[in-house]
């Protein structure tokens, strides 16, 4: 299961486990915390799509990886949001294009890979839509910590909300234009390697599938 990840991915998930190891024996009990639930949400996709049944490609795994650890070790633990003024954007705008490729091929393997089922289009913009949905709820995640928890997950507020929202909707469009680019034209290069990488690992769910 995880011999074939990437080293990346492994190199991560042994980082964070010594510092869980590290933590705890130092009593930094808030940041072992935080680094078992980014080690745990980080493993997370390697056992849904174990208990699925799904391939998942490694290079997918290591990026869903390192935004994990961007997001909630880096992020968070380092403050690389305030260090870093494009932290936030790079990771709302990387997060939104992969949630824009996960969007395009749910509604891929519902049509079996059927490429005419729908018009292309259509299908793209199921993926826009469903990264601007899971990119919403995050904000709605953050507005619920700061107001139950009395955290700073918002930053600036309104501005630093609607900011994240327009980031979100940029990387929506690049990840559905990968998923249409695929569809329209078969590209194979890009953004568009990961879903043929993922058509050609679990063809039983695209059984319609034609070149």
């Amino acid at each position: 299961m995880f011999s074939d990840q990437t080293w990346v991915a492994r190199i991560i998930w042994a980082a964070l486990a010594t510092v869980v190891a590290w933590a705890l024996v130092s009593w930094r009990l808030e940041l072992a915390f935080v680094a078992v639930v980014t080690l745990a949400l980080s493993l997370a996709p390697v056992f849904v799509a174990k208990w699925a049944e799904i391939t998942v490609p490694p290079s997918f795994i290591a990026a869903l990886v390192m935004f994990v650890g961007g997001t909630l070790f880096l992020g968070e633990v380092f403050d690389f949001y305030e260090r870093f003024w494009w932290w936030d954007v790079a990771m709302h705008g990387g997060s939104a294009i992969g949630f824009g490729l996960i969007g395009f091929v749910l509604v891929f393997m519902m049509f079996q890979g059927d490429r005419f089922a729908a018009p292309h289009v259509a299908v793209a913009f199921f993926g826009f839509c469903f990264a601007v949905f899971i990119g919403t709820i995050w904000e709605i995640f953050e507005f619920s910590m700061d107001q139950l928890f009395g955290l700073n997950m918002q930053k600036s507020g309104l501005v630093d909300t609607m900011g994240d929202l327009i980031v979100d909707m940029v990387g929506a469009v690049i990840g559905a234009a990968a998923g249409y680019a695929y569809l329209k034209w078969q590209a194979k290069g890009g953004l568009a390697s990961v879903i043929d990488e993922f058509v050609r690992r679990n063809p039983r769910f695209f059984k319609r599938w034609k070149k």
